[in-house]
């Protein structure tokens, strides 16, 4: 990239494409409005330096920007040109200009039936281009979505795999967005083009005006779309078998992109999605959520409001009782006290302990980047999940305790992380807060290897946000 003198920190030139303005900020770099020479407007997303610098991205990225490069059809914004050698790699592609899905419904609230057939028709169409170049999205939500003038287009499809390979997002934790992650990537395992079904699923939720998954922490989410059904109450009731067939738990249930289009529009004139302006319906009343005691206020549809500071020992959107929570029941004998408040002497010195680097009361200076225009992404985070319990560190806080009863803790309140194998199976981990308690969690592996991926990723993650 070609910095110029006018003070405005913008590169001057990404490759041949003189760079015009911000586009947003996600989980790979900046993404920039440029133009060619010949005047062709274009999206640039220019990789942080962390990744630069990593191998291993740019192996992967350079495997994806080949593979999309062969990607078509109407409904994705096709890739013009790339350099994985740069010292900042980046990828150019068509700029599409429009609304993103979530700003639209942000703006014009649900649609109806007809519009979301469309739109179910034109994401599985673009699905099946991408899955037939061998990609998978692995991160369609309503912010990787485009409302164009002639139709939806997908974007970001030929990136995840290489941000996945990531150390910042390795094997063991969760790329995507909670509330569109198909159970199999909330829990770290290999993926394929059936996730990218599942999220489309979740998104048509999102835009008939609900949440698959509820609203809440994105740990809760998580949990539910692997252990509970879908909240389909918003779906009109001639597509909820379609949307229901794609969230199905296991991967090969879910209904392949082709035959998708079959269901969404059987006869042989699809109609079309419409503009990004055509007529909406009034929002149907928000659904009570039966597993939750309590939801909190949602974000913008397709995202997830950040986390309130909690005013008990219990997450937002399940309060627990008012009697304080008995011994951790998965703790082993003598190693952590009762859950709540416990003196920082009543646990052993771990070897492995993470100072953050700001005072009480104090936020961290690292900003939450923007997955594009008007829509937030989480950037780098770890998850682990075990039979009831979990913990999620990113870059507002940390958030574990017992499954259903997680605890979030923002960085500002946080001294210490402190971790540790206990035995073969089990991470325990310590929060110790400013004000002198410590909180701590036993995560129990699924497997063996879990443990030490975990073990690996963490000092990785936390040291993104000392």
């Amino acid at each position: 990239m070609e910095y110029g003198a006018n003070g405005s920190g913008l590169p001057e030139r990404i490759g041949g494409y003189a760079v015009e303005r911000v586009l947003g900020v996600g989980g790979m770099g900046t993404v920039y409005l440029a133009r060619s020479r010949g005047g062709r407007a274009v999206a640039v997303k220019a990789a942080r330096p962390e990744l630069a610098g990593d191998p291993r991205f740019r192996e992967r990225f350079r495997a994806e920007v080949a593979a999309a490069r062969s990607v078509g059809g109407f409904h994705t914004a096709p890739v013009v040109d790339a350099d994985p050698d740069a010292p900042a790699p980046w990828l150019a592609t068509a700029y599409i200009p429009g609304p993103t899905l979530s700003a639209l419904l942000e703006a014009e609230g649900p649609m109806d039936e007809t519009r979301l057939r469309g739109l179910g028709a034109a994401l599985a169409e673009a699905l099946a281009a991408i899955h037939g170049c061998g990609l998978v999205h692995r991160d369609l939500k309503p912010g990787n979505i485009i409302m164009a003038s002639d139709g939806p287009r997908v974007l970001d499809f030929g990136i995840a795999r290489a941000l996945e390979s990531t150390r910042l997002t390795a094997t063991g934790t969760a790329f995507g967005t909670p509330g569109f992650l198909a159970p199999e990537q909330a829990q770290g395992q290999e993926v394929d083009g059936a996730a990218d079904v599942f999220a489309l699923g979740a998104v048509l939720v999102a835009a008939a005006g609900g949440s698959a998954f509820g609203a809440g922490t994105p740990m809760g989410m998580m949990y539910r779309s692997v252990y509970e059904p879908p909240d389909l109450a918003a779906v009109p009731e001639g597509l909820r078998p379609v949307v229901a067939a794609c969230l199905a738990k296991a991967p090969e249930e879910r209904p392949a992109p082709a035959s998708l289009l079959d269901l969404f529009v059987p006869d042989a004139a699809p109609p079309s999605p419409g503009p990004a302006h055509a007529p909406t319906v009034a929002a149907p009343p928000p659904p009570a959520y039966t597993p939750s005691a309590y939801a909190p206020p949602r974000g913008p549809a397709g995202g997830f409001p950040p986390y309130p500071t909690p005013a008990a020992p219990f997450p937002p959107y399940q309060q627990g009782p008012a009697t304080p929570a008995p011994p951790y029941q998965h703790a082993a004998p003598g190693l952590f006290s009762p859950y709540q408040h416990a003196a920082p002497g009543a646990f052993p010195p771990y070897q492995h302990a993470v100072h953050i680097g700001f005072p009480p009361h104090q936020a961290p200076t690292r900003p939450v980047a923007a997955g594009g225009p008007g829509d937030a992404d989480p950037g780098p985070s770890f998850v682990a999940v075990g039979p009831g319990s979990s913990l999620l560190i990113d870059a507002t806080g940390v958030a574990l305790g017992p499954e259903g009863a997680e605890v979030h803790y923002p960085w500002a309140e946080i001294r210490t992380v402190a971790y540790a194998a206990e035995g073969p199976k089990h991470l325990g981990v310590v929060v110790h807060l400013h004000h002198g308690t410590a909180h701590p969690c036993l995560i129990t592996a699924r497997r063996r290897g879990r443990l030490q991926e975990w073990l690996r990723d963490l000092p990785l993650i936390l040291d993104c946000f000392r």
